[in-house]
């Protein structure tokens, strides 16, 4: 009973710690990093699925690719987020690159089971639907997986997380690859979106936008866009949402620079 009483106060703790922060935001776009004043998070896009997120003292990397010549200049992780098995978002070349002795891998158990056994730096496990607090953020693990018939091969209910994080006082969701599942739309509370939207793996623009306008996030982010046949149109996907939805805010970083 004691350690359940801890347990709540510890939450408590980190949640008011969380809504008493200064609200100035960093957002990197294009490779130069520009001011607003949204929230405390700085948010760095690398390529595709692949982020960096500042915040106070943590350095998330989330589905880290593209070697270490990819993270040139940013921060040691404390936190890596990865999301899948595909070598779009779980890259040990990269991994292995990294300065990862201060950091805690945060994944599904199917992606811990692809590290070999020379190569086993420290693992926090999270499956669907569970939270995990990790420093000072709250990680919640969100499932993600395909709906259609011909797509079913690519994401397996129950294989891969995408996340919620909160930190700065807000909740940021992170599909990784999924179609506009149930478990997306029912979302809550939600100030930033990375939503995915490429075919054949993921979804359409026209679904993507459907979910967003059901769960509603202050701020949308289009990423995972590049599909078979070249990247998505974002476009669209910004005129779909705000036609519905003036008040949610695509905003559109650079992931595709070098094509």
């Amino acid at each position: 009973m004691k350690k359940i009483a801890v347990a709540l106060f510890t939450m408590t703790l980190v949640l008011n710690s969380c809504k008493n922060e200064t609200k100035t935001d960093t957002i990197k776009v294009d490779k130069k990093t520009t001011s607003t004043t949204v929230s405390t998070v700085e948010i760095i896009p690398i390529s595709h699925a692949t982020m960096v997120l500042n915040y106070a003292k943590e350095t998330i990397y989330v589905d880290p690719t593209g070697g270490k010549e990819a993270f040139e200049g940013q921060k040691e992780p404390t936190i890596v987020l990865i999301t899948d098995i595909h070598g779009d978002h779980l890259n040990f070349d990269t991994l292995k690159a990294l300065d990862l002795k201060n950091a805690l891998i945060v994944a599904p158990q199917a992606v811990v089971d692809k590290f070999p056994e020379d190569f086993k730096p420290n693992f926090n496990v999270i499956a669907n639907s569970e939270t995990s607090i990790v420093n000072n953020t709250i990680i919640e693990a969100i499932p993600m997986y395909n709906l259609r018939e011909d797509a079913l091969k690519f994401h397996a209910k129950g294989r891969g997380n995408g996340y919620v994080l909160t930190i700065g006082g807000q909740r940021i969701y992170i599909s990784g690859d999924t179609e506009d599942i149930p478990e997306m739309r029912e979302l809550k509370n939600i100030d930033k979106a990375f939503v995915c939207m490429n075919l054949p793996y993921t979804m359409t623009v026209d679904s993507a936008a459907s979910a967003v306008l059901d769960f509603k996030p202050k701020q949308v982010y289009p990423y995972h866009y590049r599909g078979t046949e070249g990247l998505s149109d974002v476009a669209k996907f910004k005129t779909l949402v705000n036609n519905a939805n003036p008040d949610i805010k695509v905003v559109q970083l650079d992931w595709y620079s070098d094509n």
